[in-house]
């Protein structure tokens, strides 16, 4: 009896501890990046978010540079305005190709295709949110980009004397639209499982009402189970743009990474946030006043807010949406 206590007691222990580790890894994170990216700041100040020109200096110079009393190579200046517009950017347009078919691939799970083929085709479509990144930017390298160059890029510049954005040379096809095709195909399944998940919950009764009054598929899905549903969608939708903030090496592999100028047009060439760090990461090494690596602690200082609002944000929605559900239930 003693014994069973002790490993009950061992086992609240443990349990408790697994259970608030996560948060404790997310605030050491958060104090260490914070703590190394606060010299960046001293140094440039808030033009840091509004500066164009990523210029690390002469990391070769026998002299330095002080400002604010922080060190730093001779001709240092740091502006994330182009990574940061590279960011919203493209995640904005893998959101707008992303949401119509992650809902309408949700619906056909959930009210047209037959459970024996549900059963099948649900696997296959969260196995395609564990493929690895960069599978996904080799497929953007050897078929995405050479199609934007030579087919849709093309084709897309005509329609540049209504929207001005779509006008200008195509290019190579590596940039902005091919990152956000890219984004927009790796999202996908997080928002359909996601919002699969919650149309299952939604009770049948209400959708066979609505059939018996009338109303078509499309009505009773739009009139009936989107209402209920609405918050958890849109709490899915943020957790896709959540994912598509934070991806690295598939954006860095066929964005053009570009430097120090914002995108002129859908075509052209950006950095995200996150793909600007794997990139200047080895170069930033060898500054040896670390201010480089200061900078882009910096980065991942405003990419781990803006990632950690997003989802948690998100996870808020999809718990509300849920919640209404089974309320309605």
């Amino acid at each position: 009896m003693r014994s069973a206590r002790i490993r009950s007691r061992i086992f609240k222990v443990a349990a408790g501890v697994s259970a608030v580790s996560p948060l404790f890894v997310l605030l050491f994170l958060a104090i260490v990046l914070i703590n190394d990216a606060w010299p960046a700041f001293r140094f440039q100040g808030f033009s840091f978010y509004s500066g164009i020109t990523w210029n690390m200096g002469n990391m070769y110079a026998n002299n330095t540079i002080i400002h604010n009393g922080v060190q730093g190579s001779p001709g240092a200046t740091f502006g994330i305005l182009p990574f940061i517009v590279g960011t919203l950017a493209s995640s904005l347009i893998a959101i707008i190709i992303a949401v119509p078919i992650s809902l309408l691939s949700a619906f056909a799970l959930v009210y047209k295709v037959p459970p024996s083929l549900v059963k099948w085709i649900s696997p296959i479509v969260e196995l395609l949110a564990g493929i690895p990144s960069v599978v996904y930017g080799l497929w953007g390298i050897l078929v995405l980009a050479p199609a934007i160059a030579n087919l849709i890029g093309p084709w897309l510049s005509h329609l540049g004397h209504f929207i001005p954005y779509l006008a200008g040379p195509v290019g190579s096809g590596f940039g902005l639209l091919t990152s956000g095709i890219v984004l927009a195909v790796m999202i996908i399944p997080i928002i359909t499982a996601t919002s699969r998940d919650l149309l299952m919950q939604v009770p049948h009764l209400p959708i066979e009402g609505a059939r018996a009054l009338g109303m078509t598929s499309f009505e009773s899905v739009r009139h009936v189970a989107m209402p209920l549903a609405r918050r958890g969608i849109i709490g899915a939708v943020i957790l896709g743009w959540g994912r598509a903030l934070g991806e690295t090496m598939a954006v860095l592999m066929v964005s053009g990474n570009a430097m120090n100028y914002l995108p002129a047009n859908l075509y052209s060439p950006i950095s995200t946030m996150a793909s600007t760090i794997a990139s200047l990461l080895d170069s930033a090494m060898t500054d040896y006043t670390m201010l480089s690596i200061h900078a882009l602690a910096l980065i991942a200082v405003t990419l781990l807010l803006i990632s950690m609002i997003t989802n948690l944000f998100a996870r808020l929605l999809v718990q509300v949406g849920r919640r209404d559900i089974g309320t309605e239930v």
